[in-house]
């Protein structure tokens, strides 16, 4: 089963220059910790509610100047839309995520995908529980 058939389509996202305030909006309204960020269809980032408290409010920043693009990590995992969703739950694992960006092979955000998604769509929902499992794993 490839991702695209399991993951959320309708994903909402920021944009590096809407104001945190924007963001946390849309994370209340959508009932979601984390949003991708995209710049021109393109996935440039993610901001997660903790981004906003310790990047933003912890830092004692006007949370309505600060911009998503200043508090937003850069660094983002995602997937691939023709990947098998087996595949995709086991990086999940690894990399210790709960949802990931999905973007097709001109890196265009497209969706996103979570372990509930992985869980309901699969027979048995194991891969998710298997990825579960390696996320609540200790760090070595």
């Amino acid at each position: 089963m490839k991702t695209r058939e399991v993951m959320n389509a309708e994903c909402r996202y920021c944009s590096p220059d809407d104001s945190v305030v924007t963001a946390a909006l849309l994370m209340s309204r959508e009932d979601v910790g984390a949003a991708p960020v995209a710049e021109n269809d393109q996935l440039v980032g993610m901001v997660t509610d903790r981004d906003i408290v310790i990047r933003g409010i912890a830092e004692g920043r006007d949370i309505n100047e600060v911009k998503v693009g200043e508090i937003m990590s850069g660094a983002v995992y995602y997937c691939y839309d023709d990947q098998e969703v087996e595949d995709v739950a086991a990086n999940m694992g690894e990399m210790q995520v709960r949802r990931m960006p999905v973007v097709d092979r001109d890196k265009r955000l497209v969706g996103m995908v979570t372990l509930g998604d992985l869980a309901r769509q699969t027979p048995g929902g194991n891969i998710a529980g298997e990825a579960l499992a390696e996320i609540a794993r200790p760090a070595a």
